[in-house]
């Protein structure tokens, strides 16, 4: 009786846009778990773990990616207001960090203007066009973002979100590490270029080591917003 419930269950599922709202929230659920038990290892990211559980879900369900985002954009339209919410504890921590607010700002400009000629040369040398230049510049700054001005600025939107979730993934997972053999030990430095470099993912990341770090990461990550849509469409040009 039971496996018939559940197949009635499935085949409901499978035919709404609740499949896609369902498979995201267990591959997430999945990959805390998996975070939790590893103690947070850097391999066990729950962003790249719940990618890689829904990419092999979608194939072998032979389920198509506008089929599977009806359900999903649920929790897509949630990625702004989540990312506002990171004012909550940044504001906890905010006796702590105001008196770091002009270096933080300092570091976050020059790096933004750093990896912007960086990323934009590179990509030039190795031959790609105009538009894969203008998306991959905005590859630190989070996604929604990241879609305003890639548009902007002549980009391509998907292929920045792509970059952004790239970006964030691997700097969250291999940038404390990369940092402290070129010999980085403060972590409040670290959770800035965390921030600043890897955005939401970087940030969560760092959230899940303190809050104090995470609330630093935060800043990081709201002041690079702020620059890179004000900075970055006028830096392009000059390019």
């Amino acid at each position: 009786m039971e496996k018939a419930n559940l197949d009635i269950l499935w085949v409901y599922l499978s035919t709404s846009p609740l499949a896609g709202l369902t498979l995201t929230l267990l591959a997430y659920l999945f990959a805390y778990w998996l975070q939790n038990k590893t103690q947070a290892h850097p391999l066990a990211n729950t962003v790249l773990v719940s990618v890689v559980i829904i990419v092999i879900a979608l194939q072998v369900t032979s389920t198509s990616y506008q089929d599977y985002f009806e359900g999903a954009q649920f929790i897509h339209f949630l990625l702004g207001p989540a990312t506002v919410a990171l004012a909550v504890p940044l504001y906890r921590q905010l006796g702590d960090v105001k008196q770091y607010l002009l270096p933080v700002f300092l570091a976050v400009t020059i790096g933004i203007v750093a990896g912007t000629i960086s990323i934009v040369w590179i990509s030039k040398l190795l031959g790609a066009d105009f538009a894969t230049q203008m998306s991959l510049s905005v590859r630190s700054v989070t996604a929604p973002v990241a879609m305003g001005i890639a548009d902007k600025i002549g980009g391509i939107a998907s292929l920045s979100v792509v970059m952004v979730l790239i970006t964030g993934i691997l700097g969250a997972m291999f940038g404390g590490q990369i940092l402290r053999l070129l010999g980085v030990r403060s972590e409040m430095i670290i959770a800035i270029a965390m921030g600043n470099n890897s955005h939401g993912i970087g940030t969560a990341r760092a959230f899940t080591i303190n809050q104090r770090k995470g609330a630093y990461a935060a800043l990081a990550m709201a002041m690079a917003v702020v620059i890179n849509a004000l900075l970055l469409p006028w830096l392009v040009t000059l390019l």
